[in-house]
């Protein structure tokens, strides 16, 4: 078995009569990953709090480590990072692992494109699968010798870096880890860069970038850095929405729920799943709201609620790409159709998540009708228990599971270790709420 192979699994998920309790979901996913990064160029030392311990963040901590960053974990969800300044790294042994994380490899490039050495970062077979092209492209622009495979589409990526000059970009689809990519390169280069999005993404880039000194500005959907120095910056990693939304879904849609999710990060760039469930009829309060680290900060509490159809696309799409899956299982049970659009995006991700969803829904009962940028799923259905296939896909392994809990019988899901990506604690979890 390799070193990044998780030992396969299989789950049974039946309906509770109870889904009551409180859980806290791991540390956002997104920010862990930039705490790691942005550290580890910072000029002095910091230390991360509640960072996930997913696959995902693993790998960027590997790739760190092979790059001569000093990170010493201390204790569950904690660790410590000694960082090497703007042009500090050492050149890799070997190449670099990404496994299955697209935010690792979009983000070291972007890193990697700055640094006077040659580099190859890869994946898994799943992210040599996806597209590259949209990071290989701006980076170019900006002076990076940059390759992929597949005519230079795919991992793995050559990158020769160098000296970088600031671009000025114009982003075809929004995309938070190709924008930062592009303004981590910035940091050194020549001149200032700014992104334009066509739709505002997740914003913790930015957000970080303040917190550690850089000489970035935001007018709207138009993002602008300076050459410079971050210092570096403790950081308190919030819970994560997109665990969080798991718990949000089962408890709307279960007929006797009260769950509570404390310590979720309610950032405005990634609550779009709360704006979508509340318009569906979703009883959700958001308690003690609170700012950490310069991130919005609440407990989510959601009560069984009788959900509608509606439609979901246009500029609330990347606020939410993550969580439409988990949304289709909410549509499946509400009352009229809901329509998916203008998220193409979905067929990018671990897997292509429109056939996906799609066809494992359907097994349960649902009616889903895949479109080429989303789909239309006819509320109302009697869910029955069935074999799902995760394909590897950790929200996917997840959306089952809460499928199952509504489901007449028994859901089985095959490859359930996928949910270690992102959230190795979740079927302790699920069984803590299940009464």
């Amino acid at each position: 078995m390799g070193a990044n192979e998780r030992p396969v699994s299989t789950r049974t998920v039946t309906s509770p009569r109870l889904l009551r309790g409180e859980v806290v979901v791991p540390g956002d996913k997104s920010i862990t990953h930039r705490a790691f990064i942005f550290n580890a160029i910072a000029g002095g030392s910091a230390t991360v709090t509640n960072h996930l311990r997913g696959e995902d963040c693993l790998a960027t901590m590997r790739c760190l480590r092979a790059l001569g960053v000093t990170i010493k974990e201390k204790g569950e969800g904690t660790a410590h990072i000694t960082g090497r300044g703007g042009q500090g790294l050492k050149p890799p042994k070997e190449t670099l692992d990404a496994a299955n994380s697209g935010t690792t490899m979009r983000l070291m490039s972007g890193l990697l494109a700055s640094q006077p050495f040659q580099s190859v970062i890869t994946g898994d077979e799943s992210l040599r699968r996806r597209p590259m092209a949209r990071v290989i492209e701006p980076l170019r622009l900006m002076g990076a010798d940059i390759h992929g495979a597949a005519n230079d589409t795919l991992a793995p990526l050559t990158i020769r870096g160098g000296r970088l000059r600031g671009i000025r970009y114009r982003m075809p689809v929004a995309s938070a880890q190709v924008k930062s990519a592009i303004l981590i390169a910035g940091l050194f280069a020549e001149g200032e860069t700014t992104v334009e999005e066509p739709a505002v993404s997740r914003d913790h880039t930015e957000r970080m970038f303040k917190a550690m000194g850089a000489k970035i500005s935001v007018e709207g959907l138009r993002i602008t850095v300076q050459p410079g120095v971050l210092k570096p910056v403790d950081v308190a990693v919030p819970g994560d929405i997109s665990s969080a939304a798991y718990w949000m879904v089962a408890a709307a849609i279960h007929s006797n729920a009260n769950v509570l999710v404390r310590g979720v990060g309610v950032n405005p760039s990634r609550t779009g799943v709360i704006d979508v469930l509340r318009e569906m009829g979703a009883k959700i309060s958001l308690e003690r709201e609170r700012l950490i680290g310069g991130e919005p900060v609440a407990d989510i509490r959601v009560t069984s609620s009788r959900l509608k159809g509606v439609k979901i696309g246009g500029a609330i799409i990347p606020r939410l790409i993550d969580e439409l899956p988990i949304l289709a299982v909410a549509a499946a049970m509400a009352e009229g159709a809901t329509e998916i659009r203008d998220a193409e995006e979905m067929r990018t991700k671990e897997s292509d998540r429109i056939a996906t969803t799609a066809s494992e829904l359907t097994k349960l009962g649902a009616k889903v009708r895949e479109l080429k940028d989303g789909m239309v799923i006819e509320g109302g259905a009697k869910l029955t228990g069935a074999v799902w296939e995760s394909h590897g896909d950790h929200r996917l392994a997840m959306c089952a599971a809460v499928a199952g809990l509504v489901a007449s019988g028994k859901t089985t899901i095959n490859e359930a270790q996928a949910v270690d990506v992102s959230y190795p604690r979740f079927w302790a979890d699920l069984e803590s709420l299940a009464v």
